[in-house]
């Protein structure tokens, strides 16, 4: 029986080498990349992500559940990109300025391709002028903005604003999260929508297509 709670640990734990070895033995027992994402991707850094904020966990913590994941991801993703999904809708990500976290940003970005959504990550550390750029080059219905510190909210503010600033902003949706990003912060920010993790941007992606 495949170990889910096990992978989930792994990560916690930041153990690469069992995360990963846990998830080829799902894989051939059948569980789905979907079923993986949910019950032990997803739950796993969402303890990891609680553990930092609480600061039990520091960077070094941070860094080796990282590398965790991100073997699982690996082995994952394939099975996303050829599934027949049909794609419902195309989604810019990207980390803002000044901030290199990438885990939640990655965890969002697999979920919405498991659910059909054609995602272009533009990486970490992403400028104003650089996501205006993709926005004005691409036919995005919309863009994810992740902020993981809390000194770099006011990145999120300025991706915002220069898109407004460029006659942008009425032609993308815009959604914000991160472990100090908050809904009503997002309201406040002029933002579209909010989402706490993988599952919750999902739906609310979905929602604000069915908007637009």
């Amino acid at each position: 029986m495949a170990d889910l709670d096990g992978i989930g640990k792994s990560i916690i734990d930041g153990d690469a080498e069992s995360a990963e070895a846990l998830t080829q033995a799902a894989l051939k027992e059948g569980v789905t990349a979907n079923e993986l994402l949910d019950h032990a991707l997803v739950p796993g850094m969402q303890e990891v992500g609680r553990l930092f904020e609480e600061g039990e966990y520091y960077l070094p913590e941070l860094v080796a559940s990282g590398e965790a994941m991100t073997r699982v991801l690996e082995l994952i993703e394939p099975l996303l990109s050829r599934g027949d999904t049909p794609r419902i809708g195309k989604f810019l990500l990207g980390t803002v300025k000044d901030d290199v976290h990438d885990i939640g940003k990655n965890i969002v970005g697999m979920m919405l391709r498991g659910y059909g959504w054609e995602v272009t990550d533009l990486g970490v550390d992403v400028s104003a002028e650089q996501f205006v750029e993709a926005v004005r080059e691409g036919d995005y219905d919309i863009l994810g903005l992740s902020a993981l510190l809390t000194m770099t909210q006011p990145s999120v503010v300025e991706v915002l604003a220069a898109l407004e600033a460029e006659g942008l902003r009425p032609k993308i949706k815009v959604m914000v999260g991160g472990a100090p990003v908050t809904g009503e912060w997002a309201d406040r920010i002029g933002a579209d929508g909010y989402a706490a993790d993988g599952p919750e941007a999902a739906r609310v992606a979905a929602r604000l297509l069915k908007k637009s």
